[in-house]
């Protein structure tokens, strides 16, 4: 069974956060309200569109609206490569990691169309075999039944796949499929999100990081279930 790499979107491929901001700061504009620092935006990040617009709301003392979802969903993905690029040494790693014989897609809880959007307009798109969004399925991270999901679209399994992110959402979705978790250190999240996970600090760590895991173990009955995941609460 092929070798498959499941790598987050956002503060793990790309820094896509100068264009979250830029958003998140129009949004607040039309409402009247100041806008944000870049560290307040990388901890709204890695939820989703809903719960971003959410946080952002709340910290303004406003209360978060399907419309005001919807207008920041709509400018964001108007100008979603504005500032938007991926970490140095992403393109680079990804081209090796084919050669390597690895299988490449995303697992993201931003929404399908949005990636698929910054992903064409950053030339990325053509070493991804799959795209899992937020909305891509029933659930998503940190359920196991996102990546889960991805995994069974492609044919694969848990215990040959790895899911490389900056969250915690990565590594507690990863743990409960039954998939190898790894940590990207570079990206958004705290230290702490690692939570135990191999670490990579940079990008150019990860083929050899990747390289030290052991993905021959059977996959479990309970990761086997998971693949039928349940709609979110």
């Amino acid at each position: 069974m092929d070798r498959i790499a499941l790598f987050d979107l956002d503060g793990t491929l790309l820094d896509s956060a100068p264009d979250i901001h830029a958003a998140l700061d129009r949004m607040m504009a039309s409402q009247d309200r100041p806008g944000f620092d870049r560290p307040e935006v990388h901890r709204m990040i890695g939820d989703g569109i809903a719960a971003l617009v959410a946080r952002a709301c709340e910290a303004r003392n406003l209360t978060s609206t399907p419309a005001l979802v919807a207008g920041f969903l709509a400018d964001y993905e108007a100008n979603a490569t504005a500032g938007t690029a991926p970490f140095e040494g992403i393109p680079e790693v990804l081209t090796a990691l084919r050669a390597e014989g690895w299988r490449l897609a995303v697992c993201t809880n931003k929404p399908e169309r949005a990636a698929r959007i910054i992903l064409d307009g950053l030339g990325l798109s053509p070493v991804l075999e799959a795209i899992g969004g937020g909305d891509s399925f029933p659930v998503r991270k940190p359920h196991p039944g996102h990546p889960l999901a991805l995994l069974a679209r492609m044919g694969g399994e848990a215990s040959r796949a790895v899911l490389i992110g900056d969250h915690s959402n990565d590594t507690r979705a990863a743990r409960a499929a039954g998939i190898a978790p790894v940590f990207a250190a570079w990206g958004y999240g705290t230290p702490e999100m690692a939570e135990g996970a191999p670490v990579a600090a940079l990008p150019s760590d990860l083929p050899g990081v990747l390289s030290g895991l052991a993905l021959t173990a059977p996959a479990s009955r309970s990761s086997s279930a998971a693949l039928r995941p349940t709609p979110q609460r």
